[in-house]
């Protein structure tokens, strides 16, 4: 079978190759084992690629934060998931044509969901739920803002948050992106800068702000938690900028602002399997019945054109995620 492997870290796209490595075989007892349907191409695996990443396995290693998959064999005492069933992989290394698997990380999806969206299911999503449920109890009416408003968490944030009530103002590098956000249900767009505060004042009509999601670090986070009111929460999740996240000492003492990191698997791993599985299953059927945005797809590679897709997927003004499908076409 087919597998991605990288030898060094470096550019993606010159240092993973498609090799061709046994098969996983049958599974054990408690094991699942699934043919990968797609994957996407993910800034965290170009990171990966790379070696800048905070994971830096022992080399050859696979990238592959996520994919879906249908499920082959399951072995003894598997009861959650059975052949045929759609699933996501909680686990990484996932560009590959098959897994083997503990059961416990497999999590079925929606059977009628599209493929597509299911192969980007396991990240972005609850990501976005999680950002507005674990750090500050909003209520209808309630103001969020966040910065990198366009990327697929954004877009994620303000179709979950509407649903809520919740009132999203939605940072951005150039207003040529308001349009598409408020038809997402976007309630403000602003365009980043050294008067940002201002600016978003003026937009909520001085209404305080109780929550900012922060996915660039570095100044924009001060930036960002100028925007948050007293008491209120600044959340770090990303770094686009490739810095640490900078707030003033007097945001944090005399605004009392707490400043607080996420990641996903800290944030699913105290909860049990059940609750994990009833978050994707729920954020799957609102994919899959529209209350949730689709994410947008550019082009699906051929797993032996990963070096090709790689190229593309760091392409900058893209219209959509790059997917690679391991066993043919979707």
């Amino acid at each position: 079978m087919k597998q991605i492997l990288i030898d060094r870290y470096g550019p993606p796209e010159e240092v993973a190759r498609c090799a061709e490595v046994p098969d996983v075989g049958a599974p054990a007892a408690g094991e699942v084992v699934f043919d990968v349907l797609a994957f996407p191409i993910n800034p965290a695996d170009v990171s990966f690629c790379r070696g800048t990443y905070r994971l830096r396995p022992p080399l050859p290693a696979t990238p592959g934060a996520e994919c879906v998959g249908r499920v082959a064999t399951v072995g003894a005492g598997v009861s959650h998931v059975k052949t045929g069933d759609l699933v996501i992989n909680l686990q990484r290394e996932n560009w590959t044509q098959k897994r083997r698997v503990k059961a416990d990380v497999v999590v079925p999806v929606p059977p009628r969901m599209d493929v597509r969206q299911a192969a980007m299911l396991r990240i972005n999503p609850p990501t976005a739920l999680l950002l507005l449920s674990d750090f500050v109890e909003l209520k209808p009416g309630d103001w969020v803002i966040q910065n990198v408003a366009n990327s697929a968490v954004g877009r994620l944030v303000i179709g979950l948050a509407r649903a809520r009530g919740v009132k999203t103002l939605n940072v951005v590098r150039r207003e040529a992106l308001f349009a598409e956000l408020k038809g997402l249900g976007a309630d403000a767009c602003v365009v980043d800068g050294d008067d940002l505060a201002e600016r978003v004042k003026a937009q909520t009509a001085g209404a305080p702000i109780r929550l900012g999601l922060d996915a660039v670090s570095g100044r924009a986070t001060a930036r960002l938690s100028a925007c948050v009111g007293e008491g209120g929460v600044v959340c770090n999740y990303g770094s686009m900028s490739g810095e640490d996240p900078v707030m003033s000492r007097g945001a944090l003492t005399s605004g009392g602002l707490t400043l607080v990191g996420f990641t996903l698997m800290r944030a699913l791993a105290p909860r049990s399997p059940e609750q994990v599985r009833a978050i994707y299953a729920d954020l799957g059927n609102q994919i899959l019945t529209g209350a949730l945005p689709a994410a947008p797809v550019e082009k699906v590679y051929a797993i032996e054109e990963i070096k090709t897709a790689l190229t593309h997927a760091q392409r900058g003004e893209r219209g959509g995620k790059i997917l690679v499908a391991p066993n043919g076409a979707i």
